[in-house]
């Protein structure tokens, strides 16, 4: 019939076992396959080999060298410098933070590439950065003699170099999400007569705190787990500047292969206990 719109054919319904589907759960199964293979060669295998050589000779070595005094000291210091450091990251990352996505001023890049300047410097560079500044012939070595201060080789220092390598973590986690927040929210609170403090625990700490929470573990880790500038400003005192990464490696160094291996399984644990923290506030805020 004239005028009339041949109608076209049906098209061919894919079957299920079609070879597009077949080709993409293959990719997706070798992808995971992979995956799940480095991360065993790389994470699992490691920690299945610390606890062997940990619990190689027995339980009594194991709990010998974590009750030995110089372990104990190690583990004080180490929880002592994350004590300290973690609040002052915690409120210096708030305060970049805030000051970087809420207000415009010159030199804005500058101070978002100082933050990140302790990812791009080695841990080992940044200890000696402080012992050339507070070491006995540093800038101020003599000064800080003549008043009888020690901040290199004692507890000053260890925190300050700590400070350096872990203070980026809490600020680069909010600085992306108060990015994306905007400051509509903070502007209709000033409009209510919202004053600055009030803004900041009613509008902004609400809205950021799973970031917050997600840097301060982030942080805390880190702050644990430090070896490279610890190493160079705590002078390696036994049972006084010796965190537990650096007591493991003198445990090591002397051939006492379980014993390293029983205070690196402690490093472990609380590696373990920052990542079942973090999965569950992962959940939490998930729902």
């Amino acid at each position: 019939m004239a005028g009339t719109v041949p109608m076209a054919a049906p098209r061919p319904r894919r079957s299920a076992a079609s070879p597009a589907t077949t080709e993409s759960s293959a990719v997706k199964w070798v992808l995971v396959a992979a995956a799940g293979l480095v991360l065993f060669w790389l994470i699992a295998l490691p920690l299945i080999v610390v606890l062997t050589e940990a619990l190689k000779r027995g339980w009594d070595v194991f709990l010998a060298a974590l009750t030995d005094p110089d372990a104990a000291s190690a583990l004080r210091l180490t929880l002592l410098v994350a004590v300290i450091t973690v609040p002052l990251n915690t409120l210096f990352g708030v305060m970049a933070a805030w000051a970087v996505t809420k207000f415009r001023f010159h030199g804005k890049g500058f101070l978002i590439t100082l933050i990140d300047l302790p990812f791009a410097v080695s841990p080992v560079i940044g200890g000696l950065i402080f012992v050339l500044v507070f070491g006995s012939n540093g800038w101020f070595g003599s000064w800080l003699s003549a008043h009888d201060i020690k901040i290199v080789f004692a507890l000053p220092g260890i925190v300050l170099a700590t400070l350096f390598v872990t203070f980026p973590f809490v600020a680069r986690e909010l600085i992306p999400l108060m990015e994306d927040q905007g400051t509509q929210e903070e502007e209709a609170a000033i409009t209510l007569g919202a004053h600055g403090w009030q803004i900041f625990w009613r509008v902004t700490l609400p809205n950021i705190k799973w970031g917050l929470l997600y840097g301060i573990i982030l942080c805390n880790a880190r702050a644990m787990g430090e070896f490279g500038a610890v190493s160079v400003v705590s002078g390696h005192i036994r049972g006084e500047t010796n965190t537990l990464p650096l007591h493991v490696e003198i445990l090591y160094n002397e051939y006492q292969f379980s014993a390293s291996f029983a205070v690196a399984s402690l490093l472990l644990l609380l590696a373990l206990v920052t990542m079942i923290v973090k999965s569950w506030l992962t959940r939490k805020n998930a729902h």
